[in-house]
């Protein structure tokens, strides 16, 4: 057995004032009561909330801080994620800091939530990292997940655990749900999923194993989620099989085929055909239609849009 353990932060995330003080009393209290815990993850955007207008160039002083708790704790720690100023663009960034309260890489969330997370940038470069004698980790946000490509890239590169800050306070959390499971489960890792609360999301949390069962699934209130590893689990997941059943990645590494669907440049009608990317437009009542088509009954009966 390869032992690690993680504690996940599940808390209230305001976007009206700093969310730092209570980051630090909760880090605080998770390093106390479980002092096992090696590494601690909070929710995306945990710091400040959703609104850009937080944005600010790295590094800072809020990462300093973390700096120094993680320093302090001797933890590996990834505070979630802010938003960064990067010249006349902003990304939503995540910082992944060692034991020794050092910078080991951030990563720009490669697919911002459009049409909703408007004026921000996706990033282009994956980040995943070694714990020494553990194993490698991964960080994806969010909506990262629902681009399976994004998270087989980090498994075919030896990734063990995808770290997953997420904010969703949106009704397709269930799905999510699925999402994290399916995703521990074809690429054969552990999926650790931190989500947020009031304006930081509706919480549960939801960490994975190998071979996609439900480690725990945490309820819509404020948590601590100390959790620990086998790491060992996804060593013999990918060489024996998920159950001692399916190799996914095996069989992707055997392939026969090219997916030439990614070739840079190419387009396919069926995506030019769905149009813009935004949000949806309000349709007229439907009192309005059935004014409509009593009116003229040679009227299509289709909803108009309003523009």
């Amino acid at each position: 057995m390869k032992p690690f353990s993680i504690g996940g932060i599940q808390m209230h995330v305001s976007a009206a004032h700093n969310n730092i003080p209570l980051m630090k009393h909760k880090i605080e209290v998770m390093a106390s009561v479980y002092p096992w815990v090696q590494m601690i993850v909070c929710s995306e955007l945990c710091a400040f909330g959703p609104l850009i207008h937080h944005a600010m160039e790295f590094p800072n002083s809020a990462e300093d801080e973390f700096r120094e708790l993680a320093r302090k704790y001797k933890i590996w720690l990834i505070p979630g994620s802010m938003f960064q100023k990067k010249g006349d663009k902003i990304y939503n960034t995540a910082t992944v800091i060692n034991p020794d309260g050092e910078v080991v890489g951030r990563y720009d969330k490669m697919f911002p939530f459009y049409p909703y997370e408007v004026g921000v940038t996706g990033g282009d470069e994956f980040l995943f990292f070694d714990v020494p004698d553990v194993g490698r980790f991964g960080v994806s946000i969010c909506y990262d997940m629902w681009f399976p490509e994004t998270s087989r890239t980090l498994a075919v590169n030896g990734v063990d655990v995808i770290i997953h800050p997420t904010l969703t306070g949106t009704i397709d959390r269930d799905i999510e749900l699925a999402m994290a499971q399916a995703t521990a489960a074809s690429n054969q890792c552990y999926v650790f999923d931190i989500n947020g609360l009031g304006d930081g999301g509706t919480g549960r949390s939801i960490v994975c194993g190998p071979d996609g069962r439900v480690l725990y699934k945490a309820s819509t209130g404020p948590e601590l989620i100390p959790i620990e590893l086998d790491l060992d689990r996804v060593k013999r997941s990918r060489e024996d099989g998920l159950l001692r059943l399916g190799q996914p990645l095996k069989s992707f590494r055997d392939r026969n085929v090219d997916f030439d669907i990614y070739e840079k440049g190419r387009k396919f009608q069926a995506l030019e055909d769905l149009g813009e990317l935004s949000k949806p437009k309000r349709f007229n009542q439907i009192e309005a239609i059935m004014e409509e088509s009593i009116d003229d009954p040679t009227a299509s009966g289709k909803d108009e849009v309003v523009k």
